[in-house]
């Protein structure tokens, strides 16, 4: 366990930086609690001259902020230097002026808006302002970030800055069930999606028995007595949120019958055990959930550190054969992974048959052990926390 401290988003930082030298607009999408205000502090303060601090920032939650916003063009259009919008999802009606702004021919601003993840959001955004924004997914603390000393603490508790840094365990788990029921409650009503927090509880209980697995629709909504539309369309928002992350299946042009269904994972491994009544790593060490939950949170730390978009993440399967945890689309080649909770990773049939199937250059197998090294003919097993350690920015 790492004591409280503040955590060096450096990277995050760099490439908000880069986006805002290279683009009018630039939008910071992530679900509350993730840092987007603290990074967007950091950023305002290195950039922004100490007299236009107070004028420049604007805070949609905050009474003195709409009503400075009252007349959002007379507000806005004399300013200079980086402006920042937080909580722009109360404002949409923003987005066209911000079209305009951005387009003057001087250029004299720039924007960095944040916003909870929501569909229209990102829709309205993409509409009013294309060509003109850039969007940046702002994630809880990665194990990138918070360093590989700290990943048992990371698993356990996820990565929510409240919930990571907590000053035990149990203040940890607190928080995040604080959390759940503010997010069912309170920031789907914001969003406008209008689901009853009971429902939404259960459903998001019921999908940590689905975590890293193929998701069963009809299931559900038998167990929910909702239609497999409803189910879906509330699928739908607990991904739209990043609450969910849906895996896709890779179809290959072959005879056998393949897995068409998506995979679920519960983004935040902290959450996860808060679901699942997990509050220490002895818990979960015992939990029957153990090796998914190890699956979850490698796969989603694995994405974030490479920087992977979700349209190029896939799972292969076939029906009652083999089955390949992780397909990266890379240019006209696939790169395959395995994750396992083991600290003696082999090669098994299935794995050989996913190469020899989709035509894999390499596959790798990720564990939590120290070692890397070979296990056959283009398989090999990493450390997650050297494959991550290996990334660049």
């Amino acid at each position: 366990m790492i004591p409280t401290q503040i955590i060096e988003r450096t990277d995050l930082i760099y490439h908000i930086g880069r986006a805002i030298e290279a683009y009018p607009i630039v939008a910071l999408l992530g679900p509350r609690q993730s840092g987007k205000t603290t990074v967007a502090r950091t950023i305002y303060r290195d950039t922004v001259a100490v007299a236009d601090r107070i004028s420049n920032y604007f805070d949609l939650e905050d009474p003195e902020s709409l009503a400075r916003l009252a007349e959002p063009k007379l507000a806005l259009q004399g300013l200079r230097g980086l402006i920042v919008i937080d909580e722009i999802q109360r404002q949409q009606n923003l987005f066209p002026l911000l079209r305009v702004l951005a387009d003057r021919s001087d250029r004299p601003a720039r924007f960095l808006i944040l916003g909870s993840a929501s569909p229209d959001l990102v829709r309205q955004g993409s509409e009013s302002l294309a060509g003109r924004v850039k969007f940046i997914d702002v994630t809880p603390f990665s194990l990138k970030e918070v360093g590989s000393a700290a990943v048992s603490q990371l698993w356990l508790r996820g990565g929510y800055p409240p919930a990571f840094l907590a000053s035990d365990d149990a203040t940890s788990a607190d928080w995040r069930e604080q959390y759940i029921r503010s997010f069912l409650e309170r920031d789907l009503a914001m969003m406008g999606l209008n689901a009853p927090p009971i429902i939404m509880r259960r459903l998001w209980t019921m999908l940590t028995h689905y975590h890293g697995q193929i998701v069963n629709f009809a299931d559900l909504a038998g167990s929910l007595d909702l239609s497999q539309t409803t189910v879906k369309r509330y699928v739908d928002i607990l991904v739209d949120t990043f609450m969910l992350r849906r895996l896709n299946p890779w179809h290959a042009n072959i005879a056998k019958r393949q897995v068409k269904s998506p995979k679920i994972y519960l983004r935040d491994s902290g959450l996860l055990h808060r679901l699942i009544n997990v509050t220490t790593t002895a818990e979960l060490s015992a939990h029957p959930s153990l090796g998914s939950s190890w699956e979850g949170f490698a796969l989603e730390e694995l994405i974030k550190a490479r920087g992977w978009r979700a349209e190029d993440c896939y799972f292969w399967a076939v029906h009652g054969q083999c089955e390949l945890d992780l397909v990266i689309a890379d240019g006209q080649s696939l790169h395959g992974f395995e994750i396992k909770h083991t600290l003696e990773p082999k090669v098994t049939k299935s794995m050989m048959t996913a190469m020899s199937t989709l035509g894999l250059q390499r596959l790798s197998v990720i564990y939590p052990g120290e070692d890397h090294r070979p296990l056959g003919k283009n398989v090999e097993a990493i450390p997650l926390a050297m494959l991550i350690s290996t990334t660049t920015p």
